[in-house]
């Protein structure tokens, strides 16, 4: 198996066959809805909150509320029916949990898509989870994760889940490879092209990506959607505390096993952080969605599978390093 991850890889441009990079479909459908861009923002307390996953399902964009605010997830399903929208919701694998879904099956009040959102994803307790929830709501999308092997990836497909999350602490306020010596922390990019070839269903990419051009090596390597963490973290509309540094404006990013999040020292693999002020969020939106046309028209096709089929080198470091 190839080892490498964003930073190594370029892809190779094919002949354009559009006028315009603006002709470029940079649509993907996931769970029966079709979505902008292949991006998600991270389910994360300092990415998305009620207000900002109402714009984003309201302008065709996909998200995921974080599991953070458990005893308001109920009353987020129905006010993002009430304003016919999809609803989105994370949970974990806790006892309470499967109340929660229960819960919500009782009272006919039915999330479109519910994420199992824990750090190590390869286990029993996300298998029975799965398998919960696709009994009790049978109409839900579940997305499982994270894992970092194929063999993870047929393990959570089998028992259910619709998608499954690749990554284990690639992330810029993940400290898991240092805290435990394990996962995808230096080898994402190679982590979610080994699970997409064992998968039969989507592939969300979770973690590492720096730049635009990293949605793009995402979708080569199999990915459907990227979810996106600290790129999305310093917006106008993101939850994160504003902070003024020398006269620069930060916002604060954390982890979901920080010390910050958990509210407690206890099994800690994130950390807090702050992220360069990046002005609106639809702006960055609008900006990745370009950068994608582009990396379309370069792959020489007119839609996403257009990337997928394109060759690519492996260069070791030297993207940042050709001047």
């Amino acid at each position: 198996m190839e080892i490498f991850d964003y930073e190594d890889i370029q892809l190779i441009p094919n002949k354009c066959v559009i006028n315009s990079r603006s002709e470029a479909d940079t649509t993907v459908e996931l769970g029966g809805r079709r979505f902008k861009i292949p991006v998600v923002p991270a389910n994360m307390a300092t990415v998305i909150n009620e207000e900002l996953a109402k714009w984003l399902a309201s302008h065709d964009y996909f998200y995921i509320m974080h599991r953070f605010a458990p005893e308001t997830r109920r009353a987020f399903v129905e006010s993002m029916h009430t304003a016919n929208l999809f609803a989105s919701i994370s949970v974990g694998v806790k006892s309470s949990e499967y109340d929660f879904i229960d819960e919500l099956a009782m009272n006919d009040c039915v999330p479109e898509y519910v994420t199992i959102d824990i750090a190590h994803g390869h286990a029993d307790s996300v298998i029975e989870m799965i398998k919960h929830i696709k009994k009790v709501l049978p109409t839900s999308f579940v997305i499982a994760g994270n894992v970092a092997t194929p063999a993870a990836v047929r393990d959570l497909e089998n028992a259910g889940a619709d998608a499954t999350k690749v990554g284990v602490g690639p992330g810029k306020a993940c400290i898991t490879k240092i805290k435990t010596g394990f996962g995808t922390g230096g080898w994402q990019l190679a982590a979610v092209r080994w699970c997409a070839k064992a998968a039969r269903k989507p592939i969300i990419a979770d973690g590492g990506v720096r730049t635009n051009g990293d949605i793009a090596k995402s979708i080569r390597f199999g990915a459907t959607m990227v979810m996106i963490g600290s790129m999305l973290a310093g917006h106008q509309e993101s939850p994160g505390n504003v902070i003024k540094i020398d006269g620069k404006t930060y916002k604060q990013y954390y982890g979901s096993a920080s010390e910050t999040q958990k509210g407690e020292h206890k099994n800690v693999e994130g950390k807090q952080m702050l992220v360069p002020y990046r002005g609106h969020l639809a702006d960055t939106l609008n900006e990745m969605q370009e950068d994608l046309q582009s990396s379309i028209s370069y792959a020489g096709g007119r839609d996403l599978k257009a990337i997928t089929k394109c060759d690519y080198v492996i260069v070791k470091n030297s993207i940042y390093n050709g001047d």
